[in-house]
C-alpha cells in the first residue's frame, strides 16, 4: 500500500475520531445520551488504519440495576408526597380535630353547671356545629385526594401507553436500521434505553431483550406490554365494586378487557399511587368516617335518655351519612334496600370496608384490608334478609342468588354527612326523668333544671366508645401517631433508596456520561493524528514530485 493510502486511511479515521469526539461534547446535557468510542484497527492488508466500530458505552447491568432503583425511589417519593399531605393536615394543632373535640365537650361541661343557661346551651350548638363541620372538612380534603389520585392514575397510564408504543416504534425502526447496514444507530438505541428507563420510573415492570437485540417488556404478572414491533395498552377503568375509583384496565391482543389486581401494579410513580390509596389514604379516610360515627351513635344513644327544657324525651343530636353499599356488576338483581349503623353492634365497628359474598343462600362477609373472613353466625336473619355485622345491618330486597357480590364502606363517607340535626336550644337533653323506666309521657316537666344527662353526656370524652377500646381523642391521636410513623417511615426508606439510586446514578455516569475534560484532551490528540497523516499525504506528493521531476 502506497504512502498515500496509507496516510488517506489514517486522515479518514482521525475525521471519523473528530467526529465522534464532536458528537460526544454536543450531547453532554442530553438526557439519555451514552458517550461513544471509535475503535480503530489495523488494516488489512499493506498496512494503514480502518474504523472497526463507533461503540456505544452501554453497561446493561448497571442500567438494570439503576432502573431498578429509580423504581422504587419513584414509588416512595409519589408516596411520600401524598402521606405528608395527610400527615400536615392531622398534626395541625389549630386546624385539627382533638383542639375542636376537647371544645365541644368542655361546653358540655359549662352546661352541666348551667343546664338551662341559654348561652351554655348556645355554646353546646355552637361548638357542636364547629366539629361537624371539621369532620365534613377533613372528609372533603380527603375525598379531593381521592379524585386527585383518580386523575394522577389517568395521566399515569396515558404516559406509560405513550412510551410503551414508542418503544415498539424503536424496535422496528433499529431491526430496519441492522437490516440495511449490519448495525443499530447508536441514537436510536439510546432513544429506546432512554424510554425504558422513564417506564420504570412510571411503574415496575419487566425486561427482556430477545436475540440481544429486541426489547419485550411485560408487567409483574408477565402480561405483555411490548412483543417486537406490537405494543398493548393499558386503560383507565373505574373498579367494578366501587364506581369512585378509577383502577387499571389491560386490554389485550383481541381487545379483550380485563381489570388488573392492584397487587399487580408495583413501584414507579403509579405503583406509589396505588399503595398511598389501599395503605393510608383509604384506612385515614374510613378512621375519620369511624371516629364520626361512633361520637355520633354513643352521644345520639344518651341524648335520648335525657329530656329538653320542653320535657320532651331527647331526640338525635347528629346526623352522619349512611353505609355505602355497591353492587358487582352480573348480580342476579337483589338490591339492598337500607343500609345502616346498628347500636346494639356499635363497639364492633371497624374503619375497615367489606365484601359480602352470597354462597348456598348464606352471606360470607370478608374485610377487604386483612382479607379475613367475619364470623356472621348469629348476624343473618333470613325472614327479613336482614345481615348485621361490624356495627351496620343491610337489608336485601330478596334472597341474593349464590355468587352475588356487594361492596359495603359503612364509614368511608360517614364524616361528610355529620352535622347537628337541630337548631331549638331548648331540645339540648341536659336532664334526666326522675324514672328513666317511665314512659316518656311522664317525663313533662321533670328534666327542667337537672343536668344528670350533661354531666353523661361529657363522661363520653372519656369512655371507650370506638370500638369499644378507645375514647375519641385517644382513637384520633392513634391516628394522628400511625400517618406520622408512616410518614417518617417512608421518608427513611425514600432517603436510602435516593442514595443508592444517586450511587448507580454516579457509577453509570462514569462510565458512559460524557467528560468534558477528557473530550478536550481526545480532540487535541485527534487533530494531532488528522495533522500527521495530512503530513504523511503531503510528504507522499513531495516525494512523487521529485520523482517525476528526476525524469524531466
Amino acid at each position: 500500500m502506497s504512502m498515500f493510502s496509507i496516510g488517506l486511511s489514517g486522515l479518514n479515521a482521525a475525521q471519523n475520531a473528530l467526529n465522534t469526539t464532536s458528537n460526544n461534547i454536543s450531547n453532554t446535557h442530553t438526557p439519555g445520551y451514552n458517550r461513544e468510542l471509535i475503535q480503530l484497527g489495523e488494516g488489512r492488508v499493506g498496512g494503514g488504519v480502518r474504523v472497526n466500530d463507533i461503540e456505544r458505552q452501554f453497561n446493561t447491568y448497571v442500567a438494570n440495576q439503576l432502573n431498578d432503583a429509580k423504581t422504587q425511589s419513584s414509588a416512595l417519593s409519589t408516596y411520600y408526597s401524598q402521606v405528608s399531605q395527610i400527615d400536615n393536615l392531622l398534626a395541625d394543632r389549630e386546624a385539627g380535630l382533638s383542639p375542636l373535640m376537647q371544645s365541644f365537650f368542655s361546653s358540655l361541661e359549662d352546661l352541666s353547671g348551667s343546664p338551662s343557661d341559654p348561652a351554655a346551651r348556645q355554646g353546646v350548638l355552637g361548638t357542636a356545629n364547629t366539629l361537624s363541620a371539621q369532620f365534613q372538612s377533613f372528609d372533603g380534603y380527603l375525598q379531593d385526594m381521592q379524585s386527585n389520585v383518580n386523575n394522577q392514575i389517568k395521566d399515569e397510564i396515558t404516559q406509560v401507553n405513550n412510551t410503551v408504543e414508542q418503544i415498539a416504534g424503536l424496535n422496528r425502526e433499529i431491526a430496519l436500521a441492522r437490516a440495511r447496514t449490519g448495525e443499530a444507530p447508536n441514537s436510536l438505541l439510546n432513544q429506546r434505553d432512554y424510554l425504558v428507563s422513564e417506564l420504570n420510573e412510571r411503574m415496575g415492570i419487566r425486561l427482556n431483550v430477545q436475540d440481544g437485540k429486541t426489547y419485550n417488556i411485560s408487567l409483574p404478572n408477565g402480561q405483555p406490554l411490548v412483543t417486537g414491533t406490537n405494543s398493548f395498552k393499558l386503560e383507565a377503568v373505574r373498579a367494578e365494586n366501587d364506581p369512585q375509583r378509577i383502577v387499571v384496565g389491560y386490554r389485550d391482543g383481541a381487545g379483550n378487557l380485563a381489570e388488573l389486581d392492584e397487587s399487580n401494579i408495583k413501584g414507579g410513580a403509579l405503583g406509589g399511587l396505588m399503595q398511598f390509596r389501599s395503605e393510608t389514604l383509604d384506612k385515614t379516610q374510613n378512621q375519620i368516617g369511624q371516629l364520626a360515627v361512633s361520637l355520633a351513635v354513643a352521644f345520639n344513644e344518651q341524648h335520648r335518655k335525657g329530656v329538653d327544657l320542653n320535657g320532651d324525651a331527647g331526640g338525635d343530636f347528629f346526623n352522619v351519612r349512611a353505609p355505602q353499599v355497591y353492587a358487582y356488576q352480573g348480580n342476579s338483581g337483589a338490591v339492598i334496600e337500607s343500609a345502616e349503623f346498628d347500636p346494639d353492634t356499635i363497639d364492633q365497628l371497624r374503619a375497615a370496608d367489606y365484601t359480602v359474598t352470597f354462597d348456598g343462600g348464606n352471606p360470607v362477609v370478608t374485610r377487604n384490608d386483612s382479607g379475613v373472613e367475619i364470623d356472621i353466625s348469629e348476624g343473618w336473619d333470613t325472614d327479613s334478609n336482614t345481615l348485621t355485622f361490624g356495627g351496620v345491618s343491610l337489608t336485601f330486597s330478596n334472597t341474593p342468588a349464590d355468587g352475588d357480590r356487594f361492596e359495603v364502606q359503612p364509614v368511608r363517607r360517614a364524616a361528610n354527612g355529620m352535622d347537628v340535626s337541630f337548631t331549638n336550644l331548648e331540645k339540648i337533653a341536659a336532664g334526666q326523668p326522675a324514672n328513666p323506666d317511665d314512659d316518656p309521657a311522664d317525663w313533662l316537666s321533670t328534666g327542667v333544671g337537672d343536668n344528670r344527662n350533661a354531666l353523661a353526656l361529657q363522661g363520653l370524652q372519656s369512655s371507650n366508645i370506638v370500638g369499644g377500646t378507645a375514647s375519641v381523642s385517644g382513637a384520633y391521636a392513634v391516628m394522628v401517631s400511625d400517618v406520622g410513623n408512616r410518614t417518617n417511615i417512608t421518608q427513611v426508606n425514600l432517603d436510602a433508596r435516593q442514595g443508592l439510586t444517586d450511587q448507580l446514578r454516579a457509577v453509570q455516569q462514569s462510565e458512559s456520561g460524557v467528560n468534558l475534560d477528557e473530550e478536550a484532551a481526545n480532540l487535541m490528540r485527534y487533530l494531532q493524528l488528522y495533522q500527521a497523516n495530512a503530513r504523511v499525504i503531503d510528504t507522499a506528493g513531495n516525494i512523487m514530485d521529485t520523482i517525476l521531476n528526476l525524469r524531466n
